[in-house]
């Protein structure tokens, strides 16, 4: 059975409570509530009088902050060196969460993933979170970003803001080496603005699979680190050009997203768990004002935000320079959202590290910084950074909403080929729910199966889901992919045998429903598929499978009216989805609604460009509106080869006549010549064609 999350939560956390305080007592972790005496400023806020500083923002993406060289003999980052030693280093900076748009959204919002909702990728970001580019756009600045990996791209929401956004990873590709968006970000710098800069530049590179080019592949024997060299080069490159065209007032951050596991914890990449591999990050801040030294308090990256406003000459008391201690949070929520295991929160403050996974892990990070010994049941922490954590937990549980951008097939097998993957299914812990970290032996599995269903490799994602669904038996994500693969495969007696299992893991569950439903469809039992499918709809409207199954139900019982209406909700969730306006329009077109028609193809040409095929239909729907010169236009461009070309020549010749064209007559003959057995009776009983010689 399935129960809520937060009592779940609430219960273990107050048994923790009760712990004895033995060797040690961690007093004061909350900082916020407590306001300790702030860092020393080491930063100048403009006054009204000066100009507004260039701010250069750069995000590496999967760059451990033990894998840059300040902190490691073997790495070779020469420019990230130099600029630590002439800026700030936060030596203990903390990502919201150890994915690439959660951990952005929080750097562009300042706040948490359980406050801007964004717990994974392939999310779209809320349209009331207020951006930084658009307050400092508001304030005069040029605005631009640069990013390097789909998981930024501009469908997700943070290119709001932003006068220029570069998300052109290349045809079919969903990244691009640091070479390339460096020197799209030079040609920009190129350009003479009298107004302030804000630049975002995003970095892809250490992201797995690791595949440096020469002559970092040749000369570092670890290809991981010969990713971070090779985009250390290129930061070079454009911090210098950056600094050139800001001149002195100018201001850099670097920030890491989030680290990679690299094996610790038995975490091989990033996602799953909350150790200082892949929540630890470099964070730098340089430029004019901003004083050499080392902050050795625990930082949230989501500091990023008030850091630059401050620098606007706002009022932001919490920003990285000068700002007050406190305990700083994250989560880890892909094992609770996609697998129903427990959620994961943390909290650093000073040298001691919380995790609560179910269970509640202690780390002296002075004297443990590989996080080796759990000092839980030995010293008991401050009640209020229990609530903290409780309290984090609670609002990030109480979020199940999904939140999840409409993509298309192409678009999620995007996201699988850099390794994300979930299955949209809404988010229930379970009564028997491991800890993240208790399961890592199915990691490797777990994002193998997935990549494989989504690239719809069904075969192949069968034999790993069965190895996992034999060590969790109540993993319903594995259980329902399962039986769609086997649904797929023409398999439907095993197909809902898996269905049957996966109800008993959650008898109220959504995606069974909506997943059996679909299986029904497939199987021709459209009657069990419309009462499925129709329940699933009344509780989420916007499921865009469901919906369109519902179509093709709709079409098949000849209810034109109510599948048009269901394409049109298709069209405004995917606004952009080209192939949901062709069916608009032909549906319209089929209950007579010529002007909506007319309005689906029009927007269905404008987002095809060039690849728009629909003319013979789009110049019908003209004719029959009086726009007759559009409708000529239109069945001018219907290629001879076309399977309605002898339908084209025939309107095109009422057209000609309706135009008094002085070649109307040679069109109907041609028109007659080229007639199929439909086409040729139309002709010879147009009015229009009266006294014309056919022959």
């Amino acid at each position: 059975m399935i129960r809520g999350a937060g009592a779940a939560i609430l219960s273990g956390l107050r048994d923790f409570l009760t712990l004895p305080r033995r060797s040690l007592v961690l007093l004061g972790l909350l900082a916020a509530a407590c306001s300790p005496a702030p860092r020393q400023q080491t930063d100048e806020t403009p006054s009204p009088t000066e100009p507004s500083p260039s701010i250069l923002l750069i995000t590496l993406d999967t760059t451990r902050a033990d894998r840059v060289g300040y902190e490691n003999d073997r790495a070779r980052t020469p420019n990230l060196d130099a600029l630590a030693a002439r800026g700030t280093r936060f030596s203990q900076a903390y990502t919201t969460a150890p994915t690439t748009l959660p951990a952005h959204v929080s750097m562009l919002t300042g706040r948490y993933p359980a406050d801007h909702g964004i717990h994974e990728n392939g999310r779209r970001l809320g349209s009331d979170e207020v951006l930084v580019a658009g307050l400092l756009r508001e304030l005069g600045y040029s605005t631009a970003a640069f990013v390097s990996g789909f998981p930024l791209a501009s469908r997700f929401g943070l290119d709001r803001g932003f006068d220029h956004y570069d998300d052109d990873f290349g045809e079919g590709l969903s990244e691009r080496r640091a070479g390339p968006t460096t020197e799209r970000a030079l040609a920009f710098l190129n350009r003479r603005s009298s107004r302030p800069l804000f630049l975002w530049i995003h970095y892809y590179d250490p992201h797995e699979p690791y595949d440096p080019p020469e002559p970092f592949l040749s000369e570092i024997q670890d290809p991981y680190l010969g990713e971070i060299a090779y985009m250390d080069r290129e930061l070079g490159r454009l911090v210098d050009a950056f600094e050139s065209r800001a001149g002195q007032r100018s201001k850099i951050i670097v920030a890491g997203d989030h680290g990679e596991g690299r094996g610790d914890h038995g975490e091989a990449l990033h996602g799953n768990l909350l150790y200082q591999g892949v929540m630890r990050v470099p964070l730098i801040v340089a430029g004019s004002g901003v004083a050499a030294g080392e902050v050795e308090d625990a930082v949230s990256v989501r500091r990023i935000f008030d850091t630059i406003l401050a620098w606007t000459g706002e009022e932001r008391p919490h920003g990285l320079l000068g700002g007050k201690p406190e305990t700083v949070l994250a989560e880890a929520m892909k094992p609770y959202r996609q697998y129903g295991w427990q959620p994961q929160a943390m909290a650093v403050h000073d040298r001691f590290k919380v995790i609560r996974s179910g269970d509640t892990e202690i780390y002296d990070l002075d004297s443990d910084p590989a996080e080796s010994r759990n000092l839980a049941g030995e010293v008991s922490i401050d009640r209020e950074l229990v609530e903290s954590l409780q309290e984090y937990l609670s609002r990030a549980t109480a979020d199940r909403t999904l939140n999840r951008e409409s993509l298309s097939q192409e678009e999620l097998e995007r996201l699988a080929s850099l390794g994300y993957v979930d299955w949209g299914g809404q988010p229930t812990l379970r009564d028997d729910a491991p800890s993240p970290k208790d399961m890592t032996h199915l990691f490797a599995d777990l994002d193998l199966g997935s990549g494989l269903f989504v690239r719809q490799r069904y075969e192949e994602a069968i034999p790993v889901f069965e190895r996992v669904f034999e060590q969790d038996p109540q993993n319903l994500m594995v259980g329902l992919r399962l039986a769609v693969a086997h649904s797929v495969l023409g398999r439907g007696e095993r197909a809902l045998e898996l269905f049957e299992r996966a109800r008993e893991i959650d008898p109220g569950s959504i995606d069974v429903r909506h997943y059996l439903g679909l299986h029904h469809l497939r199987a021709g039992n459209q009657a069990d598929a419309e009462a499925l499918l129709a329940s699933v709809l009344a509780q989420s409207p916007e499921r865009l499978p469901a919906l369109e199954a519902m179509v093709r139900i709709r079409e098949r019982q000849g209810r034109i009216e109510d599948a048009s209406q269901l394409v049109e909700r298709l069209a405004e969730l995917q606004p952009e989805d080209s192939g949901h306006l062709l069916k608009l329009g032909a549906l319209r077109m089929a209950v007579g609604d010529t002007p909506a028609a007319i309005a689906a193809f029009e927007r269905a040409r404008d987002l095809q460009g060039e690849e728009f095929t629909r003319y013979l239909e789009l110049g019908v729907c003209y004719l029959a509106n009086r726009q007759v010169a559009e409708a000529g236009e239109c069945l001018d461009r219907v290629p001879g080869g076309h399977p309605g070309y002898p339908m084209a020549l025939f309107k095109r010749a009422q057209v000609s006549v309706l135009l008094e064209e002085p070649d109307r007559e040679q069109r109907i003959r041609l028109a007659y010549r080229r007639a199929d057995a439909t086409t040729r009776r139309l002709i010879e009983n147009e009015a229009l064609f009266d006294g014309v010689t056919l022959r």
